[in-house]
């Protein structure tokens, strides 16, 4: 299995507004009375006994909250006392200097490994902060197969077959079998047209690409010195230079000092690793999933995975309506809305209109 969990929990907080906002992203929203996304993420990668740490990639001033909810969770009666241990002793924050999207903390996160502990084979699964993935059981069996794929040097992808033809999600060709429900990448493709979908989806070899990747740092560090130079140019003093520090905040480790950091990202330029890697190494394949995947990207998403009941105070002559919220709300006469009430702000939207909020904070920031 792999060694390492990186967990990439940026984000600014637009497309869940009013509950997510730039300093309370969408990660740090619970889908109930349960755990929030970042917290399951990071149950995720417990579940998968890694001998190594948990790297959680963020910006800097999301730091404290990020502890915050780490901290939350190891104090959960629903955690066995070696996962509590593993949170406290083994996972760490590292908060970057400024945002310079996914192959600049991957990188950073690989080097970072190799520092701490360069006498390891380090082998690393990259998780999102803020997706739903269910059942964890199947999630566990799909990222051993992933595993077996990036030990043979490979840069592995997972796919998750379409349940529609959405146009919101980057696409992946299958192509030559080379393990267990593991497949060479024919291609990428962007975010297509709605005609493009349906026809991705009845051909039944397209995937959504889930942003989720599985590698060994070796390999990472030199595909992204052959494949993206300006990146690893920049990285160099990274390279070259000393470990980072360690300190605490809130009781959870993070990187307090690391001179060499602010100097790549200081003139690092701001990639995503599908552009930097995934479409230009000659080693790219996908692991097909077996397990439930949604990015919970909208509020018609993150309706679908919640309780909104919970929320509703008294629904009179009213029916399938969502509502999430700091104060009791009464519905009448109303169908198929979604209510959102958080930060003093509210959002009432109709069902299946999630593409209008993003509008709609930029109208309320001119304003």
């Amino acid at each position: 299995m792999f060694t390492d969990v990186i967990i990439l929990a940026g984000g600014f907080g637009e497309r869940l507004w009013p509950a997510s906002r730039p300093d309370y992203p969408k990660q740090f929203l619970s889908l109930g009375s349960g755990f929030s996304l970042l917290q399951n993420s990071i149950l995720r990668a417990l579940a998968l006994n890694i001998s190594g740490k948990i790297i959680i990639a963020t910006r800097k001033d999301l730091l404290e909250g990020c502890a915050v909810q780490a901290k939350e969770l190891s104090e959960s009666e629903k955690l066995t006392d070696s996962q509590k241990s593993k949170i406290l002793n083994d996972l760490i924050i590292l908060a970057e200097p400024c945002a310079r999207h996914t192959t600049a903390p991957i990188l950073l996160a690989c080097h970072m490994l190799e520092k701490l502990s360069p006498d390891c084979e380090h082998s690393c699964l990259v998780l999102t902060s803020d997706h739903v993935i269910r059942p964890t059981e199947a999630f566990a069996s799909d990222a051993e197969k992933a595993y077996k794929a990036a030990s043979q040097n490979n840069f592995v992808c997972f796919a998750i077959p379409p349940t529609e033809a959405a146009t919101g999600y980057g696409y992946i060709k299958a192509g030559e079998k080379i393990l267990e429900d593991t497949f060479k990448i024919d291609r990428f493709k962007e975010k297509p047209d709605q005609k493009t979908a349906e026809e991705y989806l009845a051909s039944g070899n397209y995937f959504w690409n889930s942003g989720m990747f599985g590698f060994t740092t070796k390999f990472m560090i030199s595909e992204i010195e052959k494949c993206q130079k300006d990146v690893s140019d920049a990285f160099v003093p990274v390279k070259n230079g000393g470990k980072p520090e360690l300190g605490s905040v809130n009781g959870i480790k993070y990187i307090e000092r690391w001179n060499e950091m602010e100097k790549a990202y200081s003139v690092t330029p701001a990639i995503a690793i599908d552009n930097s890697i995934a479409e230009k190494t000659a080693s790219a394949v996908v692991v097909r999933t077996s397990f439930e995947w949604d990015d919970v990207g909208s509020w018609d998403a993150f309706a679908k995975f919640s309780d909104g009941k919970a929320n509703i105070a008294a629904e009179v002559s009213s029916q399938d309506n969502f509502v999430y919220s700091d104060i009791p709300v009464a519905l009448c006469g109303v169908s198929n809305l979604i209510v959102v009430i958080k930060n003093g702000k509210a959002l009432v939207m109709e069902k299946g209109k999630s593409s209008l909020v993003r509008d709609a904070v930029k109208a309320m920031k001119s304003e």
